[in-house]
């Protein structure tokens, strides 16, 4: 286990940025519905580099395969067969829907970190 201060505040931007997407920004439907997918795979990178030293690239395909496990799960409406249909906040982190749209976002997503961190980190060396 190794702290890493920036992925660790990049988790708490990035957290705050989806809770205000979710919330204070609901109603704009494409920042919800794409640019929420497209954070969230980031925001679940930066967490697991914020305590742990992970291979990147990796990391970025077990998040993508991850992600797309919810997203499949949610065809079978799995957040209401293990109780959570009254749980508003339960249903948003697990969603309640399935789309391809979503899992593209997820690569977009995945392909944004890709390109940023593996990519331009190595050519800069």
């Amino acid at each position: 286990m190794k702290f890493n201060l920036k992925y660790s505040l990049a988790t708490i931007i990035l957290f705050f940025t989806e809770v205000a997407i979710a919330t204070v920004f609901k109603e704009i439907v494409w920042l919800r519905s794409f640019f929420g997918d497209v954070l969230v795979v980031i925001l679940m990178y930066t967490f697991f580099l914020s305590f742990y030293d992970f291979n990147k690239t990796k990391l970025i395909i077990g998040i993508f395969i991850f992600a797309c496990l919810i997203e499949f799960a949610q065809y079978f409406h799995f957040a209401e067969i293990l109780g959570f249909r009254d749980n508003k906040l339960m249903m948003i982190v697990l969603g309640n829907s399935f789309s391809w749209i979503d899992i593209l976002c997820y690569g977009a997503g995945c392909a944004i970190i890709y390109l940023v961190e593996v990519k331009l980190k190595s050519t800069a060396h």
